[in-house]
């Protein structure tokens, strides 16, 4: 238990200190139980840092089993993705991969067993038939006329749902409990329906699939789970998971426990609306750097470390909340700060001539990878007497405050030498095209001599060495703070939440990047090679500093 002292703890933890101090259990056992109908999203990294950090935590153990009963919806590329966003994430899964199809056999029995029982049946209500006889919150439900067909008729109609004897919709296998309940879940919930579709691990062996509910509590019985973590939304449905394990002759009964799922500001955490923007074309796939899944903040920059972080500040409590962006973007801006190499890239360049250096020359610079960490060497950077810096960086007047190249003025060019703005040409537009400078080459690496002092500091590139790349500027991917409340929530979009600057000027060093190699270009903020592009091309990941929120 070392290892936990020093972590923040939660009701789940103290509940399974509980469990171990009383013997109860003699180890954890946790697991992730995606549905596989899309790319997981930070919600989902939210139950991944959970259920595979307290397995960690305490020695225990933590499966990775797909809820795999909805054919319909379900693709083995959205298999592999889960697979490899669990991996990246830096967690791994205790022997083979599960699913729940893996259990089809076994759920049937049960599911023969709770017939044989009197304790299910096959109903022929229709859908609308069905909804009318559930009743409300406010009044009871009714028996449905089906309820009470024998235990050898529901075996031989069960049976012949399995042999493919009726139709999509036809008939449905329910659980006998309570039509009285005031719980609804227990109100003889379906347990097995008809579907005539191909599934991805058993192909066309069955035409009858389990629901969530019955297939989730006995694949966690099967694999001797402990701790059953699942969100605030299976409250009720508890009480059909126990009934269920209740009910039939399995030994192992884990404990479901629920949490608050993860709500985040400026974005929706629901699949489907999710894939709404996929097949609708709002965003170009599930890892586009806009979306929350993880395949998107991983294309964006974001890593693993980050976000593992983050799940930990936001902590696991059974209440509801809206986290904000700025605490996600907090952790990869911290993460990056402290690891991330620095590189120069103008974004938006306009050129500099310095007059009095030598056209034939370049010179080559040593630069520090990070001002803190001399561990991260060093970088050879051209210096040529035309060079581009950054449009919004000079300005022909400007008070004070403006720390930057101004008129017959003097900056600093970062890690090279003092200049001074002598002049400018412009075009038939009034745009600058050209600003013409003078350097102090007795200032590479120290003040003036003279005791002049130049306050600012600007970054630059070689304008002949600089490879020219395109940068990706993301913004909030809605424009209100809980687009899931709109009528439609694609209304709610931000139409700038993409901006693609064709002409950034990059120092050539980051022409070796690698794909989803994060760097801070100097004073403009953080970026990632972007993994799926052939060019060079940089999504950029944060700003230097959370100033979104201060312009809301």
């Amino acid at each position: 238990m070392a290892e936990i002292e020093n972590r923040p703890s939660n009701f789940i933890r103290t509940r399974i200190d509980e469990d171990l101090a009383s013997k109860k259990h003699a180890a954890t056992h946790t697991r992730f139980p995606p549905e596989p109908n899309g790319f997981l999203h930070i919600g989902h990294a939210k139950s991944i840092c959970l259920n595979f950090g307290i397995a960690k935590d305490y020695n225990g153990l933590c499966n990775l089993r797909f809820d795999d009963t909805n054919p319909e919806k379900e693709d083995i590329n959205y298999v592999n993705s889960i697979k490899e966003d669990v991996q990246w994430l830096g967690f791994s899964w205790d022997g083979d991969i599960k699913y729940s199809s893996n259990y089809f056999d076994i759920l049937y029995s049960y599911a023969v067993e709770l017939i044989s029982k009197g304790l299910a049946y096959v109903c022929f209500l229709t859908a609308d038939q069905a909804r009318e006889y559930r009743g409300t919150l406010t009044e009871p439900g009714k028996n449905s006329p089906y309820r009470d067909t024998s235990p050898e008729e529901n075996l031989a109609l069960f049976e012949k749902m399995r042999a493919g004897g009726f139709k999509e919709g036809e008939c449905v296998l329910r659980a006998k409990i309570d039509m009285a309940s005031s719980f609804m879940v227990l109100r003889d919930p379906i347990i097995y329906r008809v579907r005539f579709a191909h599934h991805h691990q058993t192909a066309d062996k069955w035409c009858i699939y389990p629901m969530y509910d019955f297939t989730h509590c006995i694949s966690d019985a099967i694999e001797g789970i402990t701790h059953s973590l699942c969100t605030l939304e299976f409250q009720d449905n508890r009480r059909l998971y126990d009934w269920v394990l209740d009910n039939i002759s399995i030994e192992c009964h884990p404990q479901q426990i629920e949490f608050s799922r993860l709500n985040l500001e400026y974005t929706i955490m629901s699949k489907r609306k999710l894939n709404d923007l996929v097949v609708n074309n709002y965003v170009e796939g599930w890892d586009d750097p806009r979306m929350p899944t993880i395949a998107g903040l991983r294309r964006r920059g974001y890593t693993p470390a980050s976000i593992r972080e983050f799940c930990l500040r936001i902590g696991v409590t059974k209440q509801e909340n809206m986290v904000e962006m700025g605490m996600l973007e907090a952790c990869i801006r911290d993460d990056l700060n402290e690891n991330a190499p620095r590189a120069m890239a103008v974004l938006d360049p306009v050129k500099v001539i310095i007059e009095n250096y030598d056209a034939d020359t370049t010179e080559t610079l040593s630069v520090a990878n990070h001002p803190n960490k001399e561990e991260m060497g060093r970088r050879d950077v051209p210096f040529t007497r035309e060079i581009f810096i950054e449009r919004e960086d000079f300005k022909e007047q400007a008070n004070n405050k403006f720390k930057r190249l101004v008129l017959d003025k003097e900056v600093r060019l970062r890690g090279a030498y003092v200049i001074k703005a002598n002049r400018v040409e412009k075009d038939e537009n009034g745009e600058i095209t050209t600003i013409y400078c003078t350097y102090d080459n007795e200032t590479l690496g120290k003040n003036p001599s003279d005791g002049r002092k130049v306050k600012g500091v600007i970054h630059w590139v070689s304008a002949s060495e600089a490879i020219t790349a395109e940068v990706r500027l993301y913004d909030r991917l809605f424009n209100v703070p809980n687009p899931a409340a709109a009528d439609e929530f694609e209304t709610t979009l931000n139409p700038e939440s993409l901006v693609v600057l064709t002409n950034a000027k990059l120092e050539p060093s980051l022409a070796n990047s690698q794909a989803e190699q994060g760097f801070q270009f100097e004073r403009t903020g953080y970026f990632s090679r972007d993994s799926k592009s052939e060019n060079v091309v940089f999504n950029q990941t944060v700003g230097l500093r959370d100033s979104w929120s201060k312009t809301q």
